[in-house]
Order: structure tokens, then sequence, then C-alpha cells
């Protein structure tokens, strides 16, 4: 069996990691195609160094653009492989422009497409990742779900029971599997942060970057906070520019400080002895649930709401005494007891590959995950000055 997975962005690295493992694993020709829609080294080369992903077979170096001109020059670029290798399956992962591509030309060369993360919506028809999602899943004839409310959300849009595989969560596969390195890594001893409570913040979305006045309140809100406890903000590169943009000069407050972006295994260990986490991420949403680490999302709305049904995140406007507010209470909630989540539990791809190489179901009645022997367990960090 050939398959061949679609990647190009940083979150879509840490979904194909545990994948690609199993399927090795199992003897499959995995064939890796990174079509360079995140090419700066921070956010691509060094995350398949962390993460043990063999070098891409292919390298499309798409770069940035707009959207339509992201798509169509992955959707060109791709199609020559897919031709030339003949895959029996082409895996798509997550929601970015390269995913919505890669089910677009293999659909058309009719190559059968899975998707990892299959069903997740938001309902918020200006974000671009939500059009990717529902035309993804539109194409796909394996739909890899990491939680029940996707299944519902795809039943909503008609599509069929018979192409849903409750699977779970392949991202927390990652975060298990690199936790006890991350552990030892210590970067909180590495930022002088680890003996007492601090934040650790990600700002990349266009709604929250874009707009000088929402970054204004947002990094506004921040400064203050950090008159209380430390914040450590690994700058995305688009949010950097628009910092730059307004000339303010961030890097003078003592309390929060503007880092580089961190590989992996740096911002896990972060984020798994953080007092709280601000963000605007979805990867990241799922983490600090697992963790047990209180998040809280400035957006209206999260395509991840078990996070916050079942997990520890809350969603919080974009204004600074909303966000103040909620990181005074999310900083005296953490507690040792850490959500679970069905089916999260490092055995994702597992499941993945059992239905790709055996043609085996995972439906929502967890008839036959169960066979899955459980993780050895991971310690995680307790909560700041806890005993």
């Amino acid at each position: 069996m050939r398959v061949l997975s679609v990647v190009g962005a940083r979150p879509n690295f840490m979904k194909l990691a545990p994948v690609d493992r199993e399927l090795v694993r199992r003897g499959v020709d995995h064939v890796i195609v990174h079509t360079g829609q995140h090419y700066d080294p921070g956010m691509s080369a060094a995350f398949f160094e962390e993460l043990w992903i063999p070098a891409p077979d292919y390298d499309l170096g798409v770069g940035s653009g707009s959207h339509a001109q992201q798509t169509a020059t992955v959707m060109q670029r791709l199609e020559p492989a897919i031709v030339e290798l003949r895959p029996d399956l082409v895996l798509t992962y997550g929601d970015v422009n390269s995913t919505v591509a890669a089910a677009l030309v293999a659909a058309k060369l009719q190559v059968r497409v899975a998707h990892v993360e299959a069903g997740l919506r938001s309902g918020d028809w200006t974000m671009p990742e939500e059009i990717n999602r529902v035309v993804t899943d539109r194409l796909s004839d394996l739909l890899f779900l990491p939680s029940r409310d996707a299944a519902e959300n795809l039943a909503a849009e008609g599509i069929a029971a018979d192409r849903m595989h409750f699977v779970g969560n392949v991202m927390i596969d990652t975060l298990c599997w690199a936790l006890p390195q991350a552990l030892a890594v210590d970067a909180p001893g590495r930022f002088d942060v680890r003996a007492r409570p601090y934040v650790v913040v990600t700002l990349h979305r266009p709604t929250n970057v874009d707009d000088p006045a929402v970054l204004r309140e947002l990094l506004e809100a921040l400064t203050r906070l950090a008159d209380h406890v430390p914040v450590l903000f690994p700058v995305h590169p688009r949010t950097r520019g628009r910092i730059r943009e307004l000339r303010l000069r961030l890097t003078t407050e003592p309390g929060l400080r503007l880092l580089e972006p961190l590989g992996y295994l740096d911002m896990l260990s972060l984020v798994a002895n953080a007092g709280l986490v601000v963000t605007d991420s979805g990867g990241l949403q799922e983490e600090t649930s697992f963790l047990g680490v209180p998040c809280l999302t400035v957006r209206p709305n999260t395509d991840r709401p078990i996070t916050c049904t079942h997990g520890t995140n809350r969603l919080v406007q974009a204004q600074r005494d909303a966000i103040l507010a909620a990181a005074e209470r999310g900083l005296s909630r953490r507690s040792p007891a850490r959500p679970v989540i069905e089916r999260w539990d490092g055995h994702a791809a597992e499941r993945i590959a059992r239905v790709v190489c055996d043609g085996e179901r995972f439906e929502l009645d967890g008839a036959s995950a169960e066979r899955l022997m459980p993780r050895r367990a991971v310690a995680i960090p307790q909560p700041l000055g806890a005993a």
C-alpha cells in the first residue's frame, strides 16, 4: 500500500508525526509531501527534527501569498506528484490551505482522500479555516474524528456515518510521546520563571493581529497582566510584523517578554508548567485541556467546543478588561486533577492505521477501540506552589 501525506503548516506536522510512525511500522510505503506553506526554519524544519519526522519526499516550496494564490499553487505543484506516484490514499491534516488543496487535487484524480481531524466546526464562515474544513470533509472518503461533536456536525451536513471513524485526537498522541522530553528540557528554568506562576501567550489570527485597534487592546492587556506575573509571548512572524508596523516598544516592558517562535519541545515545556495560557490557537486549546492548564482563547467562537465543555478552555473577548478579569480567575483555578476526554489517550494514530491498513471501523459506540492497551502514565507538573 502506498499512502501520501500532504502537510504544509506547523499544526499539520504535529498530527503527521504519530501517523507516520504507525504507517511505517506496518510496512506502508508512506510518502510525505511538504507544500512549503510554512517555510520559516523555526516554523517548519525544526518541527520535523524534534518530532522525528523523516525529511519530506517532496517539497513544493509554495511559500506565502493570498489564500487563492497559495491554494492554487499547491494544487498546480501537487498534481504531478500524485499522477506520478499513484497512491492508494491521500491523507490530509487539519484545516490549512494545503489541506483543502490536496483534497481537491486527489478527488479530481479519483484518488481516495482521508481527513485527519475531520468534523470540527466553529460556525464562523469569516474564518478561511472553516471553509477549508467543510470542503475537505465533503471530498473525503475516510473521516477521522477527534471528538463526538464532530460526528454531530458531519451528520447535520448529510454526511454518511459509514465514512466516519471516531479515532480520537492525534495531537494528543504527539503530546504523550513528547512530554517526557519536554519536561526534561526545563524551558521555565531557562527563562527564569520556574519559581512562580507565569502566562504563555500566542496570537496570530487575522482578526486579532491585523486590526491595529484590536492588536493595541490585546497588547495593552498583556502589558497590564505583566505587572503581576511574567508573560512569555513567542511571537508569530505575522504578529511581529504587525507590532513593528504599530511602532511599539514592548521589549522594554520588564514582565512582558517577546520571544522568537519556539520549537515544539520548548513550547510544550512552557505550557505544561504554566499557570495560564492566552491564545487563539486551536492546538493549544487541546493541549492545555489535556494537561489541565487554564486557557483563555481570544475568539468569539471555537471549533473545539469540547475543550470548553470538558476541558480547561474559556472563550474571552479581545478586550483589555475582559482578558484581565478572566486571567485573574484562570490563574487561581488550576487543579491537580486533569480532565479526561474520550479517546484523547495517545492511541489515535494506531486507530487510523488500523482503519487504513485493516479496514477496521471505529464507531461512536466504542466497541472495537477498547482493545488498545493504556499508555504508560506520564507525570504532569503540579500547579506552582502546590504541596
